[in-house]
């Protein structure tokens, strides 16, 4: 999806209790420059395809768009990265997400011994350089095992907003929770165990099998910020937890496949159905026990 939109004219309401929250410092900001890259250099029906195939919370989005070995000619300089405006309350709001995340998986990590290495989160407009290829906004947000970073353009959230009908901070609040999970993943190595595990199926729809634990994975351990988060912060208003449902149900594989393509097709599924999104992103949610997500030893997802 194009970019069109000016994200400084967005109106954002805040209801989540997170004024208390210290901000991230792990914060880059290199929007402005759109990464140096121009945004001509994906064609529209290409975008489409990244949409159908996996819009939202891609772990190598480079392969996606099929831009890992920079077919559009090699990107310019990145933009050098800084720290948002002070005045930016959108910046602000994720910046104090993604410092929740830190509080709430230093914890996890602490109770079993070993010490969280935080992400840095990259706010970016259009395209930007990564490790793993060129980012585009068209990708949705997501997490780059290479460099350990999350990236995000800002314009998605009004997607969120109004093509998926999933408003509300909470269910802005998921969606990076959600990327900080396949962060957790990649600490703990479950990311390459998948990974080397789909490179020896050598079948397209066993390799899509383990991608849609992976991510199903991730939505619970989003659940398990959420839980812990509420519980040392009183973060949420009565309902709010509704709106990360929503967004969970908004974005599975067959909600998606429908509106794109007019038909659903379960074995190319790489994310997960809606009922199975929301399913473990509540279980996390309900327990904060990082151990019910353990999406590759159950039968029935």
């Amino acid at each position: 999806m194009l970019n069109i939109w000016g994200i400084e004219n967005m109106q954002w309401g805040h209801t989540m209790r997170i004024e208390d929250q210290s901000e991230s410092q792990n914060i880059e900001d290199r929007r402005g420059g759109g990464g140096g890259i121009g945004r001509g250099s994906v064609g529209i029906g290409t975008l489409v395809i990244a949409l159908a195939a996996g819009y939202f919370f891609g772990i190598d989005p480079a392969v996606i768009l099929g831009l890992a070995s920079n077919t559009g000619g090699q990107p310019a300089a990145s933009r050098p990265a800084h720290k948002p405006p002070a005045d930016d309350d959108m910046a602000t709001f994720v910046a104090k997400v993604l410092g929740s995340t830190e509080t709430t998986w230093h914890a996890v990590f602490s109770e079993v011994g070993r010490r969280y290495q935080e992400p840095k989160l990259v706010l970016f407009s259009g395209a930007t350089p990564t490790a793993c290829g060129t980012g585009q906004t068209a990708m949705g947000p997501f997490y780059c095992p290479g460099d350990q970073k999350v990236y995000i353009d800002l314009a998605f959230y009004r997607d969120l907003r109004e093509r998926f009908h999933a408003p509300g901070e909470f269910a802005q609040a998921y969606v990076i929770a959600h990327e900080v999970g396949h962060h957790v993943q990649n600490l703990l190595g479950i990311s390459d165990k998948v990974h080397a595990a789909q490179q020896r199926s050598g079948n397209k729809a066993a390799a899509n099998a383990l991608s849609v634990r992976l991510e199903l994975q991730a939505d619970c351990f989003a659940g398990v910020w959420g839980h812990r988060a509420d519980s040392m912060q009183k973060m949420l208003e009565p309902g709010e937890a509704e709106q990360a449902l929503t967004a969970a149900a908004a974005i599975g594989d067959d909600r998606l496949q429908r509106q794109t393509r007019g038909q659903v097709v379960p074995e190319s599924f790489t994310h997960g159905s809606s009922e199975q999104r929301v399913r473990w992103f509540r279980r996390g949610m309900d327990s904060g026990d990082i151990r019910q997500c353990d999406t590759f030893n159950t039968a029935a997802l």
